[in-house]
């Protein structure tokens, strides 16, 4: 059964209020042209760097906004509403960058956790440490929707791609990768990353994300993606501000790649060995 997937690219500020009117308004926008699956980025309750000033209006799942404004959409719209992640207290004190996924009657289907933390310092000065305020993920999940198999993955997820074979193994047919990817890795790798995952699983990838200058200061890279199992892009947006891009989603889709390229089939278990180099006077064992 074919169906239209949306994905919501936005660019979230400080206030989770306005970000959840944001969202509101953009995925009413996506039902209206018959999308009944409907995607937002990472992190679109908030983006805010100042950490302190972030816990200061965190909420925990069960008072979220963005929880609660997603549930109310989906009821509301009779959609499948996929918040691809907001920030969420946990008791602890820390965070869960968290996803969710309503069904049509506003019911939470799925919960996922960015299981690979952000923790990098790049060339243009920019440092990252999720993990100093984030809680992993440990958990991969396939949801078995009416329409799909659906797998799910978070951003810097993208560049680990045992997560999506995993999930592709297990019968994935749609993945899923919300994002909020800075300027500099977006121009690098974006794009190729996300098609790899299509081409190399036989899966569709739907990919909304941040875009723009945020209010914290931050600048993601946007271009949000729906790419089908050939690596075929079907749908993008541009490089800044909001935008609803929708395609036709058809699993069988699935099917035809892998029979054409049964690589999932045929893959196989092998040992690695670490062996040394020439050597003086000859070549090693």
């Amino acid at each position: 059964m074919s169906f239209k997937a949306a994905a919501i690219q936005m660019c979230s500020g400080v206030d989770p209020a306005k970000n959840a009117a944001a969202m509101a308004r953009l995925v009413r926008e996506a039902a209206a042209e018959g999308a009944t699956y409907v995607q937002t980025p990472e992190m679109t309750g908030m983006l805010q760097r100042d950490r302190a000033a972030a816990r200061a209006v965190l909420a925990d799942e069960a008072h979220d906004i963005i929880v609660k404004t997603g549930s109310e959409l989906a009821a509301e719209l009779g959609i499948h509403m996929h918040v691809g992640s907001t920030a969420i207290a946990l008791a602890d004190g820390k965070i869960a960058n968290r996803g969710f996924l309503f069904g049509p009657d506003g019911r939470i289907l799925n919960r996922y956790d960015k299981i690979h933390m952000f923790d990098v310092d790049l060339d243009n000065g920019e440092s990252w440490r999720e993990s100093a305020a984030y809680t992993a993920g440990s958990e991969a999940r396939v949801l078995s929707l009416p329409f799909a198999e659906m797998g799910f993955a978070i951003c810097y997820d993208v560049r680990f791609p045992a997560l999506f074979r995993a999930q592709a193994i297990a019968g994935a047919e749609v993945m899923t990768v919300p994002a909020a990817f800075t300027k500099q890795t977006g121009e690098a790798h974006w794009e190729i990353l996300l098609r790899a995952r299509a081409i190399e699983n036989g899966v569709f990838v739907i990919a909304a994300a941040q875009a723009g200058r945020h209010e914290d200061g931050r600048e993601t890279f946007g271009h949000s993606m729906i790419i089908d199992p050939w690596g075929t892009v079907l749908a993008s947006a541009g490089a800044t501000g909001e935008a609803v891009i929708v395609a036709e989603i058809d699993p069988s889709a699935v099917k035809a790649a892998h029979d054409k390229i049964p690589n999932l089939r045929n893959g196989r278990e092998f040992s690695i060995e670490k062996i040394a180099g020439a050597v003086a006077g000859g070549v090693a064992a």
